[in-house]
């Protein structure tokens, strides 16, 4: 006799997609629930609540769109909002639509193995639970595995210690404090600028500096509330129209056919304007020539000599192993400037790593440093690493770390040969993840909204994507990153992270091909009987 199942979808995360998806598929009809290992709701914004921790994308545009009543009726105070305002936009959004119902809190899963047999999914919590469902969808996120260094002797250090993807959830003071900060990537620039404010003494240690450009946030008045509000048919009509989601969309000029002057200043325009206007905005050239995009490059080099006096300190900070935005560019308020003060410090410390963490500090070039606090802003097991610490096992206990071990092979970044009835939102290889991200999880969940309803309408057990459709999605994600300098670059674009073993090959993670042609892609799909799946 076949076991009935619990559910008939299980969701792992509760974060943007998974409370959107969750939405949804009761709607349709479906039992569902959803596996949080947190104590609240918010994903990227219950988890990373360090200081400066705040969107680089518009509030409005971030946000999301699926309810009038959500948009009418929450206010945005900046343009680019802090966590704690995003975290309690989302306890709004779960509140409204009374989604804590179906889910589950302080629930980590352990494993989800299929059964062949049975077509059904165990999924197994750390307390040992399992719970079977028809369908599995993972809505892990991709950045929310934090990757810690590989330095001997973390463990030994008596102060306080923190990871920025796993801040505490009380405050956290710095005033008379001496603290070293190891990182600057988006979320070490963020902290590093805030700690500044009010710390002792400030130590920071970089390996790998990279461009920062002005966020230049601001209030929200209430004139400019009102006009958001009569416009996000607009806004949102912009975001789905341009190549990420962002509001900014390529200059159709190239970067080389024009005048120097007319370059320069344009430059000068997009570095003074709000948002990631100087990355997503520019010319349309800079991420496929090397000639153009050394332009740009060239420009931030000097905003960056001309903000930090001590010529010394502003070569540190100066990138010379990549161009302009060919990594993700954090933006920044006044972090350039943090490194004038007399009681900030910059260590380099790529050609002289540090030797280990002590009991009170760290030893570096032969130096020993001594501290209260160690800020740990290096980053994340990105896209692949929510995956990776699941034990996730397809047909024949295929385990899914040992398919991707070579890289990530996914059918459209949403299901993976081998892995029947598992959808994997904001998975590798899916336009969410090099994206506004709101705004492709929102395509993702409505895509497999309407999968689930055809479904039920057809009465399908069994969905998986054929062999032949996930190398041809996988080739084609490779070909089309391959003409962009992204993929000339060591990056979380490109799954290095060399705190972590294995993660120093270079494969590629996101889908550039941009979010509209991926939308038109998996639309085609879906209206040609979903080609490339097995129903059954």
């Amino acid at each position: 006799m076949s076991k009935p199942h619990d559910y008939d979808v299980v969701i792992i995360g509760a974060g943007m997609s998974g409370m959107y998806q969750l939405h949804l598929l009761r709607k349709l009809g479906f039992s569902v629930r959803v596996f949080e290992a947190g104590t609240g709701v918010g994903g990227t914004w219950y988890w990373n609540r360090y200081p400066g921790a705040r969107f680089d994308s518009e509030s409005y545009s971030y946000g999301y769109s699926f309810s009038e009543e959500v948009l009418q009726e929450w206010d945005w105070s900046e343009h680019f909002a802090a966590q704690p305002e995003t975290l309690r936009y989302l306890d709004f959004v779960a509140d409204k639509f009374d989604l804590r119902t179906d889910i589950q809190f302080r629930a980590r899963v352990a494993s989800a193995i299929f059964d062949d047999g049975e077509n059904c999914w165990d999924t197994t919590l750390e307390d040992g639970t399992t719970t079977r469902s028809r369908f599995l969808i993972t809505a892990v996120g991709p950045l929310s595995t934090p990757a810690m260094p590989a330095i001997p002797g973390i463990e030994d250090f008596r102060g306080e210690s923190y990871h920025t993807g796993t801040w505490p959830h009380e405050d956290v003071g710095f005033a008379g404090k001496r603290v070293a900060v190891i990182g600057t990537g988006a979320t070490g620039v963020q902290t590093i600028q805030e700690v500044a404010k009010t710390v002792g003494q400030l130590t920071v240690f970089q390996r790998s500096p990279n461009y920062c450009a002005p966020l230049h946030n601001s209030p929200i008045d209430d004139d400019t509330q009102a006009k958001i509000k009569a416009s996000y048919d607009e806004i949102f009509a912009q975001c789905n129209s341009t190549h990420s989601g962002f509001l900014h969309d390529a200059d159709p000029r190239f970067a080389l056919q024009v005048s120097d002057q007319e370059r320069e200043a344009f430059y000068e325009q997009r570095y003074g304007e709000p948002g990631f206007g100087i990355w997503m905005g520019n010319f349309r050239d800079i991420f496929v020539d090397q000639d153009a995009n050394d332009t740009i490059s060239e420009f931030v080099k000097n905003k960056i000599r001309q903000r930090v006096k001590d010529p010394a300190t502003a070569e540190k900070l100066i990138p010379h192993n990549h161009g302009f935005g060919t990594r993700r560019v954090p933006l920044e308020t006044g972090y350039y400037e943090v490194y004038n003060q007399d009681n900030v410090d910059l260590v380099d410390i790529k050609d002289m790593p540090i030797d280990r963490i002590t009991a009170t500090g760290l030893e570096c070039g032969g130096k020993a440093y001594e501290f209260d606090m160690i800020i740990y802003a290096t980053g994340f097991d990105a896209v692949t690493g929510g995956f990776d610490k699941i034990d996730i096992r397809g047909l024949g206990g295929r385990r899914l770390k040992d398919k991707w071990v070579g890289g990530p092979r996914t059918y459209l970044g949403l299901q993976v040969e081998g892995f029947p009835n598992m959808l994997t939102l904001v998975g590798p290889h899916n336009a969410a993840t090099f994206c506004n991200i709101p705004r492709c999880i929102e395509q993702n969940v409505e895509w497999v909204a309407e999968l689930f309803d055809y479904i039920k309408a057809h009465d399908i057990k069994r969905i998986a994507p054929t062999l032949e459709a996930e190398d041809a999605w996988t080739e084609h994600v490779y070909d089309v990153g391959s003409k962009l300098l992204f993929t000339k670059v060591d990056s979380w674009f490109t799954g290095i992270n060399r705190n972590i073993e294995g993660k120093d090959k270079r494969t590629f993670l996101l889908y550039a091909g941009g979010a509209p042609a991926y939308r038109e892609k998996c639309d085609n799909v879906a209206a040609n009987n979903y080609e490339g799946f097995v129903l059954q």
